[in-house]
């Protein structure tokens, strides 16, 4: 396929020319802001290295009946709606690796930027969430602890 024939195809199909740029630029632009947000994401055997490595803090934002029902040994449950950076507790961890833990990956991801934003220094989060971490085989700890 010549320039010619990608011209040629861009003018017959005006709009699919044009939604496949956009999608491009769309791509390009996510890939982008991923590299400066500041907080990175881990798949579960990244953070199991973290863990055993860094002694990192993982919170769970899970609910309380979630958290009972299975998460990652050594995690703190948090409900998402008293998650607050500048909790005693968290803020006492500002130089720890921390990880952001929900059982989707989405609330963590949320957390994992304002965890950042609050001054955090290793900021993580577990892409795919608990559901990821059982799809990698891992170990999910029952009750409270």
């Amino acid at each position: 396929m010549t320039l010619e024939d990608l011209l040629a195809f861009a003018s017959r199909h005006p709009y699919l020319s044009l939604a496949f740029a956009g999608l491009t630029l769309a791509i390009v632009y996510t890939e982008v802001a991923r590299l400066f947000r500041g907080y990175k994401a881990l798949r579960p055997a990244a953070l199991t290295a973290l863990i055993n490595r860094d002694n990192a803090l993982v919170i769970d934002l899970s609910s309380s009946s979630e958290f009972e029902k299975g998460h990652i040994p050594g995690s703190r449950n948090v409900a998402p709606s008293q998650f607050d950076p500048e909790n005693a507790q968290l803020v006492a961890a500002k130089a720890l690796p921390v990880v952001a833990v929900c059982r989707t990956g989405q609330a963590s991801a949320d957390a994992a930027k304002r965890l950042q934003k609050a001054g955090f220094e290793h900021v993580y989060w577990l892409d795919g969430g608990i559901a990821a971490w059982q799809q990698a085989d891992l170990p999910l700890v029952k009750g409270r602890s």
